[in-house]
């Protein structure tokens, strides 16, 4: 049988998806299923003085009005409200009390027969507020905010910034050639398709299933257990589909929280769908500011780097991850310092958003490189292959794999790069200026614990169950594809169970490390189902295979196989039955053994095209070409598909999004996929994604690292150098407008 590890197959759920049959959180339908709608609060901070309730109590369907004087019994303290990916501060409680933290908190709950009534109801909700003073601008750090600024202590935990090398200021004083520049980027939301939403399905005696849409339901669950002081054996959590999340559904959302309290207030199943508008207060990609310095020898050696970043939070949580520590990683640099401070603001906690940190903060460096480079005049390529790193320079020590220098050989030769004039504004298409630019990309090739458990049946079927969730990415079908080729097994005898809190442990589906976790979770299991067939196997009289190893066989074309004499073979079914077994069941835990001594990463060489109209300044992003070193590829067809996704993304990084927030209201202004600008059909073009073959034979069994993150990262710095090349006019506040070019 050919291996299945690797191949283009077409998703396994495709049909399900396209033919309505996937059923997502608010498509689930139960008898005496009521519907509710969330009163948000419209303004950015202070306290509730009063909830009028009566006009919407009066339509006709309207069940009750919840607010947080007769909601049904919460937990009272901060651990409760915590779950797998909580930041230090205390975790936000929906509709716990009286205090407005943000524009756009739910502030009470209309529950009524049908959605259309909700949400008219919800309209005629008045409420009172006393406002505070509230600041919701990202600014300078010595500016009018300085009370809500908080620094991060370099190596305090994972997220901090790396210790200091060496005197980088006094090295970059001396330096010869010196860059230093600031470079801003904006808030960012999610805006995936699907929209948030629950469905709690009432089953009496306290019982709970709850629909939701999670990138981890068993997080969910625990979440919510410890919120309503709920046995586990009594709630369930489901997250069989997802349209999207990208970040904004790892951590528990509150439209989960919500229908719990709406179903236990009326004893009935309940579905909350919020819509697109209020997603805006869900979490987002925190806007940063970030100052990069970096000195060199005329040759291009780095004596020193300096990376300082501010990013956004809330008031109440410290979310922060590691913009400036990818400085650390990417290049020979002799001395170097970073920081990080958080500007804590009246708005909702910011969150993970695809490749966090390494999207702005590689966004950032890139962009200082191709400067360092323009001032050296020194082609950007050539220079980051001079000050190319070998080991990880935080902690001095080697990468598993590192097939970067690849990257840009192939990234390079398929785009054309050494036709590039290298002068500003020399290159041209009729009317249009013609701009080429490049950057790297850089992630953590990481993985988890990961429990998988695998039912293989007499008549050639297996179920391969784990609790993990498929945001989209493909996991139902790299699943059954390692599942299929371990077992021997046509794929479409396997039959893949996920997004299920009862199924075996998984954490949350994020950071790329599914792939990586569940693949080799599954080669586990399966070595533990071969181990169980070949002792069947043995037990036969006469048996062929008596005497060989565990390692020294195969499943393959449903038989039990010797790796040594492939004529030594009992068919799988011949087993079972001589052995009295309709079926064989095993669960394994996979943990993954890491002694620190190497670094693991992924790569990427992305280079750019954009064509201006010189009088308008409308820039198109005519071609990319993205090379990735990601370890082995499960699937070629959807791990193509990530990569290109995380491109448009890039795109839309560098020249669209941006969440705009009135400073007068604290409120998003654009709160919509109208006006918040994504890239479309037309603002695509070209694009050329190529795999760099990365053997990696000490980060995990199978050699995977993960791609869901390392698309998008250094796209947006490269279509940024490229405008510069273009224009010779350096913008280094995103998103690349026309108006910032004119």
């Amino acid at each position: 049988m050919a291996s299945l590890i690797g191949r283009p197959i077409s998703r396994i759920d495709g049909p399900a998806k396209v033919t309505g049959a996937a059923k997502y959180a608010a498509e689930y339908h139960t008898d005496g299923l009521a519907h509710a709608s969330v009163v948000t609060s419209t303004v950015a901070k202070g306290r509730i003085l009063s909830i009028d309730a009566t006009a919407a109590l009066r339509v006709p369907g309207v069940i009750d009005v919840l607010t947080h004087e007769n909601r049904p019994p919460m937990a009272d303290n901060d651990k409760a409200y915590s779950d797998d990916l909580t930041p230090s501060g205390s975790p936000y409680r929906p509709l716990y009390d009286d205090r407005v933290l943000f524009d756009g908190q739910p502030i009470a709950l209309v529950i009524a027969e049908e959605p259309e009534i909700a949400r008219y109801a919800a309209s005629l909700v008045k409420v009172h507020y006393q406002i505070e003073p509230f600041d919701t601008v990202l600014a300078d750090p010595n500016g009018e905010n300085d009370a809500g600024r908080f620094v991060v202590e370099p190596g305090s935990n994972p997220f901090a910034p790396a210790k200091p090398r060496g005197n980088a200021e006094a090295a970059f004083a001396k330096a010869k050639v010196r860059h230093h520049a600031e470079y801003t980027t904006p808030i960012e939301h999610h805006n995936p398709m699907e929209l948030f939403a629950a469905t709690a399905i009432w089953e009496g005696g306290g019982k709970l299933t709850v629909y939701d849409k999670t990138q981890g339901v068993q997080n969910v669950q625990r979440y919510l257990c410890g919120i309503f002081n709920i046995k586990s054996d009594d709630l369930k959590v489901m997250s069989p589909f997802m349209g999207g999340g990208f970040g904004a559904g790892l951590r528990p959302q509150y439209e989960a929280v919500l229908v719990i309290l709406a179903a236990r207030a009326i004893e009935r199943s309940v579905r909350l769908v919020l819509t697109r508008q209020q997603m805006y207060a869900l979490g987002y990609r925190p806007g940063t500011i970030q100052r990069l310095s970096l000195g060199a020898k005329a040759d291009g050696t780095l004596d020193a780097t300096l990376h300082d970043a501010i990013s956004v939070t809330s008031r109440y949580e410290d979310f922060f991850r590691r913009e400036t520590s990818w400085s650390e990683l990417l290049y020979k640099t002799a001395t170097a310092k970073f920081s990080h401070t958080l500007a804590k603001l009246d708005l909702p906690t910011s969150c993970d958003m695809r490749c966090p940190s390494a999207a702005t903060g590689v966004y950032a460096l890139e962009c200082a490189m191709d400067e360092l480079a323009v001032a050296l005049k020194m082609d950007p390529l050539e220079l980051r292959l001079h000050c190319y790193s070998d080991r990880d320079q935080s902690d001095d020590r080697p990468y598993s794999s590192k097939a970067l220098r690849e990257c840009y050989r192939q990234a390079s030769e398929a785009f054309g790069w050494k036709d590039r004039n290298p002068e500003p504004r020399s290159m041209r298409d009729g009317q249009d200026l013609v701009g080429w630019g490049m950057a790297t990309g850089v992630w953590e090739a990481l993985q988890v614990p990961i429990a998988v458990r695998i039912v293989l049946s007499a008549n050639g079927h297996a179920e391969v169950a784990c609790a993990t969730s498929d945001i989209g990415t493909g996991t139902y079908t790299i699943m059954a594809q390692v599942a299929a080729e371990m077992l021997g097994l046509p794929i479409e005898s396997v039959t893949i169970k996920l997004g299920d809190s009862t199924l075996p442990q998984s954490p949350v589906e994020g950071g790329s490390w599914i792939a990586a976790s569940v693949a080799n979770g599954i080669a586990r299991t399966c070595q533990a189902v071969r181990k169980e067939l070949l002792q069947l196997a043995q037990a036969m009289p006469d048996s062929p295979l008596a005497g060989v190893a565990p390692e020294e066989v195969v499943l393959v074309d449903g038989a039990i196989t010797s790796t040594r004499d492939t004529s030594l073979t009992v068919p799988i079914a011949d087993a079972m039955r001589q052995g009295d077994a309709d079926h064989i069941k095993c669960e394994e835990l996979t943990k993954f053994k890491d002694d620190g001594s190497k670094a693991h990463n992924t790569h990427s060489a992305v280079f750019a095209e954009v064509k201006i109209d010189e009088q308008l300044g409308v820039i198109r992003v005519t071609r990319v070409v993205n090379a990735v070193a990601g370890g082995r590829v499960l699937n070629a067809k959807t791990a193509h598909s990530q990569i290109m996704g995380g491109v448009v993304w890039g795109i839309g990084m560098a020249l669209h999004e941006e969440t705009l927030v009135d400073p007068r209201f604290g409120r998003v202004m654009n709160a919509n996929i109208a006006e918040y600008h994504v890239p479309v059909n037309a603002d695509i073009h070209d694009i050329k994604v190529i795999f760099v073959d990365e053997p990696d034979e000490t980060i995990n069994p199978m050699g995977i690292k993960g791609l869901g993150e390392i698309g998008i990262v250094g796209v947006a710095a490269a279509v940024a150098n490229a405008v510069y090349h273009a224009t010779g006019k350096r913008v280094r506040d995103l998103p690349i407008t026309l108006d910032k070019l004119l």
